[in-house]
């Protein structure tokens, strides 16, 4: 087992991955694009504080909303670009796709279809999360009374900058066709519109 975020959109990495193993099964967790770029900026900013803003890093023009894809943030977000680059090694059947939206809001239900891909007994279930609401995250706890739950550190769950509504109107109509096409390609609606 391997977890980096960067393998899915590196586009080297779908060959390498299918020279080590033709039969490797990939979970890939995804969440909506425009939520996923504030995200990334806002990570990098704790890292960085003179960054330019992120309605400046949006557009190539903002006088004419041209959303400048080739900044990392929003190119990321272009799932069914990237999902192309796999299918080109990988069949569908190789592939999940997890939300990330109800890793947090049903995360024994996600667990369920992982589960069930990697074909393995249900044995993580609703009695192994405790919702933390102060980080406003699920917590990992063993089913025995007493026992500490596990949540996520101090870097996961920082509090988002106001974004203008405007530039968020923006990416969400930029991202559209794409993430239709990326439902199409997957058969599920993850229901970012």
């Amino acid at each position: 087992m391997e977890k980096t975020p960067s393998y899915f959109v590196t586009r080297d990495v779908p060959s390498r991955i299918y020279s080590m193993s033709e039969d490797i099964k990939l979970i890939v967790v995804v969440r909506n694009p425009v939520t996923r770029a504030i995200s990334d900026y806002t990570q990098t900013r704790s890292k960085k504080l003179d960054i330019p803003s992120f309605e400046s890093l949006t557009f190539k023009n903002i006088s004419v909303g041209l959303i400048d894809t080739t900044w990392s943030a929003v190119q990321i977000g272009l799932y069914a670009k990237h999902l192309e680059r796999w299918l080109q090694f990988f069949p569908m059947e190789q592939l999940l796709f997890v939300s990330g939206e109800r890793l947090i809001t049903d995360p024994a239900g996600e667990m369920a279809r992982v589960q069930a891909f990697l074909g393995l007994r249900r044995v993580v279930t609703e009695k192994y999360f405790y919702f933390n609401p102060a980080k406003g995250f699920p917590c990992l706890k063993r089913p025995e009374v007493n026992s500490k739950p596990h949540c996520l550190g101090k870097t996961k769950g920082r509090t988002h900058p106001n974004i203008n509504p405007e530039v968020v109107q923006s990416l969400r109509d930029f991202y559209k066709p794409f993430n239709r096409k990326f439902y199409k390609m997957t058969g599920q609606d993850f229901g970012w519109n």
